[in-house]
């Protein structure tokens, strides 16, 4: 091993992954020139052109170029398939891929965090941080923020299908609603979107690529990190690997572990933090028992139920035929909108699938455009799909490092569809997106049904039926969980229970996963955890 002496010295803070949390992080901190910041990205760099153009995301999942190609283990509750688990290779990890979707979820959600004990995570403690970041294309409000580098702008499309979706859903109660970011967003509307005049706005963008001009920000891609170097209980620095060579770099005050749900729970097992009988059955030497280390894994599945429609306008049609491309790459280039600067996802709902509920539990992406599966060409004939996903499930999974080191993915289990109450609700999503079809508003394009398929009628048929279509929508948390009970992995402040100088800072601390898409409240997470190391520091 080559040790590297200096590293042009030591650092005040190494973060380690420049996604979603780090590159907050390393702007926030990095903005005091008396502290030295060292950021390590395993992966490349973004200035990739299908990054930057927001229906890129198609090129980026599953290329092994801005995705670190994961799998799922064969899932029982989806009928044993195994499923494609895409994670962004790239600086701004997950945000240089995603949907771009900006969504904070419900104020309950977080209320929820502080009544489980997590003092300073209630709603009004956090909204403070997403206002902070947010450069609202509305303007400043009460709620929402202006002038932040995270900016949220309406998406530049239009498709009559989807509004006829809308109009239908009044007819069942869905009411059209402006902001989903209120604190309560029941209803319908247009996703709100991370983008600036028709392209991604990723981190890197708002945070990162700003803060580099800074000389005491150093970034390193292509650093994959082997493990945390530890003194007894104390975080000291990181080894990782970089061109070929080994480094140990040394970190003065803290090192803040921002590698998402996947990979946190990976390196700290890795560096011997986690579930002692686990680590030593694959010869790990057991540096600190952290029980709840790669447990407490929650995601949202989507049930992805496709329709075929008449006397519309899809994107099926419109990608299968060569004038219909020539024209979208024309609308993109002379005015950067059209169906190339679409999210995955244009129209969402949220609604509940027990009107005793207080809030909604389903979250529906409404898309004009259709296949068989993600990542499979899209059909020849004009269709939409209606996806409709348990907001707060009750199945839980694991993330745990195997035998092969840094560079083996985890065995990833979500446990789909594995509790009760997640198959009750699944089979009440699908009757109620049936419904929805059948909205009067929707009789003049004749929607027909294709997936799960109009024979698929009993209950336990359709929970088979869900099990065949149902997909991952990229939004695992809570595997290194906020808290104080004994599988707690971080306290309220983010710090590893039992150790010093470590943070975990992104999805995975997380104790209950929120109610809809997941990247702007890892913003605030890194934006409220930037806060308290500098208040500590300044004591």
């Amino acid at each position: 091993m080559r040790k590297s002496e200096t590293l042009d010295g030591d650092y005040d803070y190494i973060i380690v992954g420049a996604g979603t949390a780090g590159c907050v992080l390393a702007n926030r901190l990095s903005a005091n020139p008396k502290v030295r910041v060292l950021l390590l990205e395993a992966g490349g760099s973004d200035r990739y052109h299908w990054v930057q153009i927001p229906v890129g995301y198609l090129y980026c999942i599953g290329n092994p170029r801005t995705d670190w190609m994961m799998k799922t283990a064969p899932e029982p509750g989806l009928n044993g398939r195994a499923l494609v688990y895409p994670r962004g290779k790239v600086l701004g990890g997950c945000t240089s891929i995603n949907g771009m979707i900006y969504m904070r979820g419900q104020a309950a959600d977080y209320d929820h965090w502080r009544q489980l004990g997590n003092t300073g995570w209630g709603w009004d403690d956090v909204l403070p941080y997403f206002l902070k970041s947010e450069d609202h294309h509305g303007g400043k409000t009460a709620l929402h923020g202006a002038g932040g580098e995270w900016k949220v702008s309406r998406q530049r499309l239009k498709w009559d299908i989807l509004k006829a979706v809308q109009t239908g859903a009044q007819e069942f109660g869905i009411m059209p609603r402006d902001d989903f970011n209120d604190g309560n967003n029941e209803g319908s509307g247009f996703f709100e979107v991370n983008q600036k005049n028709g392209r991604r706005w990723n981190t890197v963008r708002g945070f990162l690529r700003p803060a580099m001009k800074r000389p005491n920000l150093r970034v390193l891609t292509q650093a994959e990190t082997e493990r945390l170097v530890l003194d007894g209980k104390q975080v000291t620095g990181v080894r990782f690997r970089h061109k070929g060579a080994v480094f140990e770099a040394n970190a003065r005050a803290e090192v803040l572990l921002t590698a998402g749900a996947i990979n946190s729970p990976k390196i700290l097992e890795l560096s011997g933090i986690g579930r002692g009988a686990l680590l030593a059955d694959l010869g790990i030497k057991v540096r600190h028992e952290s029980k709840g280390v790669g447990e407490n894994l929650q995601d949202h599945l989507q049930i992805r139920t496709v329709f075929g429609v008449e006397n519309a306008s899809t994107l099926n049609t419109m990608a299968n035929n060569v004038f219909g491309k020539i024209r979208m790459a024309a609308q993109y280039a002379a005015l950067r909108s059209g169906p190339m600067s679409m999210a995955p996802s244009q129209f969402g709902m949220f609604t509940k699938s027990d009107p005793s509920l207080e809030t909604p539990d389903l979250e529906y992406h409404v898309q004009p455009l259709s296949t068989d599966r993600l990542g499979d060409p899209l059909h020849p004939f004009p269709a939409i799909t209606v996806s409709v996903c348990n907001l707060r499930p009750e199945s839980t999974g694991s993330c745990h490092v195997t035998a092969g080191g840094a560079g083996v993915q985890p065995d990833i289990r979500l446990n789909y569809l594995s509790a009760e109450k997640d198959r009750q609700i699944a089979v009440k999503s699908v009757k109620q997106v049936r419904q929805l079809m059948s909205a009067k508003a929707l009789a003049p394009f004749h929607p027909n049904e294709i997936l799960p398929g109009p024979g698929v009628r009993s209950d336990d048929d359709l929970i088979k039926g869900a099990g065949d279509i149902a997909t991952t929508i990229f939004h695992p948390v809570g595997t290194c969980k906020m808290g104080s009970d004994d599988r707690a992995v971080v306290d309220c402040e983010l710090k590893v229970r039992g150790l010093s100088g470590l943070r975990v800072v992104d999805a995975s601390i997380m104790p209950k996963i929120t109610s809809g898409n997941t990247a702007s409240p890892v913003v605030m997470i890194a934006e409220k955890a930037a806060d308290m190391i500098q208040m500590e520091a300044r004591r």
